[in-house]
């Protein structure tokens, strides 16, 4: 309760000092007088001149009245004369159309029209997305197609490398067996004796059907190494008795392959006996040089 009570004497001390703010110097006298209370504000005292009052009155232009408005009377210096500027042509708003009104009535045969053509809109619009769905189904099909036709034929590049990976080394394995069964020339040289020179079958006759046919005959039982290219000639020195057996085969220093290629080579001549005699006993000789060709077939 008493913080209450001095809480309202401190809101009207506040109004009170701010009343007696706002008083001005004349205020503070007349009240510091009237409460014979000493003034703490000294007022300014308006200037006072000794002598009577004198009334005067106001002549000449200030004191006239205006002149009245005459249509003669001109200013002295007139304002030049302004030009008018064009005003900008605004553009004509378009027409607007109006639509006619419903009619009150309407017809039914229109309405009905109307919902037809509804009914045939919706119907092709319907067959139009079932085209569409037709069609990206196809499509799927195609890619789906596309795509194990490429599967297919990658598993087929990989088996035709597996196949040519256990053919070459077929293929060395049976080198390196014919190399171990293959006799030795010493052996060969004691049971034939050799020739001075080394014939090719011609002596003056024709042997290109000889030559043809040992190239046939040979050309099956050779394994072909993968580093040989198409039309390399390789002479090889074969030593035969009557009948067409092999005694011995040996492949010239001018054979233009490796020395896997040339043992392969002896190999196939060998594995070839009897080479072919009858039909072709003029062109036999004991010891004849052979050119084995390599061709593309091979």
């Amino acid at each position: 309760m008493r913080a209450v009570i001095l809480s309202a004497l401190l809101h009207i001390c506040i109004v009170g000092f701010l009343a007696l703010a706002m008083l001005n110097c004349a205020d503070w006298q007349g009240i510091a007088d009237f409460l014979h209370l000493p003034n703490p504000v000294t007022c300014a005292k308006p200037i006072q001149l000794a002598g009577p009052v004198i009334e005067a009155t106001l002549v000449g232009p200030v004191g006239a009245p205006p002149p009245r408005h005459s249509k003669r009377a001109q200013p002295a210096n007139p304002p030049p004369q302004q030009r008018e500027l064009p005003k900008p042509e605004l553009p004509k708003p378009a027409p607007v159309k109006v639509l006619p009104p419903p009619p009150q009535h309407p017809d039914i045969k229109d309405q009905e029209k109307i919902a037809d053509l509804a009914q045939q809109q919706a119907e092709q619009q319907k067959a139009q997305e079932e085209k569409e769905k037709q069609r990206m189904a196809e499509l799927t099909r195609e890619q789906e197609a596309d795509r194990i036709l490429k599967q297919l034929a990658q598993i087929k590049a990989q088996r035709e490398a597996a196949e040519k990976q256990i053919k070459l080394a077929q293929q060395r394995a049976q080198q390196l067996a014919d190399l171990k069964n293959t006799p030795e020339l010493p052996d060969a040289n004691d049971t034939v004796p050799p020739a001075k020179q080394a014939m090719t079958g011609q002596n003056g006759q024709d042997t290109s059907a000889y030559q043809a046919a040992l190239q046939n005959a040979i050309t099956p039982n050779w394994l072909r190494p993968d580093n040989i290219a198409d039309g390399t000639v390789c002479p090889v020195e074969i030593i035969q008795i009557p009948g067409g057996q092999v005694i011995s085969a040996k492949v010239l220093p001018t054979c233009h392959m490796d020395e896997a290629g040339r043992h392969s080579v002896e190999a196939a001549v060998l594995r070839s006996s009897p080479l072919p005699y009858k039909g072709f006993e003029k062109e036999f000789q004991r010891d004849i040089l052979f050119n084995f060709t390599v061709t593309s077939s091979q």
